[in-house]
């Protein structure tokens, strides 16, 4: 009995994952040379599940609590992208986002960094402390290294 509950969880995070397409790619972009800061982006459809909406949820908590200032000083931006909306084509297609995905943009000396989060999200959404722990761990070496 617990094995087939295993298999059927497992099974339950697999079709998430493959329903809401998040993708795992890094790339770098040339920008203005006087921009540094960190743009979180939390992108997602018009239809989503529970997990898509604590990824958000979650994402809010941890810049609201734990960077405030960054936010105040737009040091750290926070935008929620419904892909289905044509107004946010270019976006979606710039992260290739077409479905849930987590992105950090991290622009430094002229230069983007996509980091792409999802996987984390969907493992932590659900899971406030591990969630929020693990994105402040991220965003704090981001924030040194600008």
């Amino acid at each position: 009995m617990k094995k087939t509950i295993k298999i059927l969880a497992s099974l339950i995070i697999i079709v998430l994952l493959t329903a809401c397409n998040g993708q795992t790619k890094t790339s770098n972009k040339t920008i203005d040379n006087s921009v540094s800061k960190i743009e979180v982006y939390d992108f997602h459809s018009t239809h989503r599940c529970m997990t898509c909406n604590a990824i958000e949820t979650n994402t809010k908590y941890t810049l609201d609590t734990y960077f405030a200032n960054e936010l105040k000083a737009n040091k750290i931006t926070f935008q929620v992208v419904n892909v289905d909306e044509e107004k946010n084509e270019s976006i979606a297609e710039k992260f290739e986002a077409s479905g849930t995905a987590l992105i950090l943009n991290v622009i430094k000396d002229g230069k983007e960094t996509k980091i792409d989060l999802t996987e984390f999200a969907f493992m932590n959404g659900t899971n406030q402390e591990a969630f929020s722990s693990e994105l402040k761990a991220k965003l704090d070496t981001e924030l040194k290294a600008l």
